[in-house]
């Protein structure tokens, strides 16, 4: 039984830790505006993203409290739907490719498998929990089935970090090595623009990424470097990329998250795209949901990341939301009663002194 003091002090952690959020999407909206005021950009895609976070994330948390399993399970069916029934959600053939375009249907599924993994490790019923992982190996099999390979390979992922985080009784080192990975992934992605690979390397994975993609990163870079400060603007690459004029079918993004960011946003916007990763992990880690719940979330958010910085998945709302929904569904309050300590017992409890201690009545 929790006592009201280590409850007050477990509320004050999540209070920090919404604060934090509060602060770093308030300023991811801010420093859009001034970006594109500089240079007469488009913020109006950044703050609708910032909207779709929060409004998701709100809605996570406030449908965790009152239906913790049925909530994911519903949010895996409607993505799996969703995947099926739009299977173009991203345009063009790239998400067939493993590190090529990947698009929000990968993204969507990715997501999809990960809330029925979260609701796996939330019942406590083994049959539906064998039944919801089964739901997560579905929607891996449907992603396969629609030529996404990215969308097979990170729900895999997704189930296989599910089934491990059943036995690990720490979260914050699981959460760490997430960050790494995550971090890892970005790390490559900007060393394949600066060509600062080996060459062998370099060309098997410039042959997956087909030499198109590698262009966009290298632009992206180049704009990056010329405005460290501010970035060339919000919504503005698509302007001054040379490889993304001679795309007839360009949609004006370099397809890589913080390369955007860098390119569009400066140093200050790569930063503030890695202080809402780290929000969100922050949150999962002062969470009270089991950690099972925690870490599925934190391996479905680190892999959602990996297929942001080598595609174009956040720049569609569908994807926004669902994350910040699958964030809140695994911070989400669980609704408890804790008695104070001053409260009497029982009249029925048993008095454990003899019953010659007794006072007399």
């Amino acid at each position: 039984m929790t006592s009201a003091a280590g409850q007050g002090a477990d509320e004050e952690r999540r209070n920090v830790s919404d604060a934090a959020g509060v602060v770093v999407l308030g300023a991811c909206a801010t420093w859009s505006v001034i970006t594109a005021a500089v240079h007469g950009g488009r913020p109006e895609g950044v703050l609708l993203a910032v909207l779709a976070v929060a409004a998701g994330y709100a809605a996570g948390r406030i449908s965790g409290v009152l239906l913790p399993v049925a909530a994911p399970c519903a949010a895996a069916l409607a993505g799996l739907a969703l995947a099926v029934a739009l299977p173009r959600l991203s345009p063009g053939p790239e998400i067939a490719a493993p590190l090529g375009h990947a698009g929000a249907t990968a993204a969507v599924l990715t997501l999809s498998a990960g809330a029925a993994c979260c609701a796996a490790a939330a019942t406590p019923v083994p049959a539906l929990r064998l039944a919801l992982r089964g739901l997560a190996g579905g929607v891996a099999v449907a992603g396969a089935a629609l030529g996404s390979t990215t969308a097979a390979v990170t729900c895999c992922g997704v189930l296989l970090c599910s089934l491990a985080a059943g036995r690990v009784r720490r979260r914050g080192p699981g959460l760490a090595v997430l960050t790494l990975a995550a971090a890892a992934v970005t790390g490559l992605t900007w060393a394949v623009a600066g060509n600062a690979l080996p060459g062998g390397l370099a060309a098997s994975l410039e042959d997956r990424l087909t030499p198109h993609r590698v262009g966009l990163w290298r632009d992206a870079l180049r704009l990056a470097r010329e405005d460290p400060g501010v970035g060339v603007g919000p919504g503005r690459f698509g302007e001054l990329s040379a490889t993304a004029a001679r795309s007839t079918l360009s949609d004006g993004k370099p397809h890589s998250a913080p390369l955007q960011m860098a390119a569009e946003q400066g140093v200050v916007g790569v930063l503030l795209l890695a202080a809402v990763f780290c929000w969100v992990l922050f949150a999962l880690w002062r969470a009270a949901r089991p950690t099972p719940v925690v870490l599925t979330a934190g391996a479905t958010l680190t892999a959602l990341a990996a297929v942001a910085a080598v595609g174009n998945a956040l720049s569609f709302t569908t994807v926004s939301v669902g994350a910040g929904l699958l964030a809140g569904l695994a911070t989400a309050r669980p609704l408890t009663t804790v008695p104070t300590p001053t409260e009497a017992p029982a009249r029925w409890e048993r008095d454990p002194r003899p019953r010659g201690d007794r006072p007399a009545v």
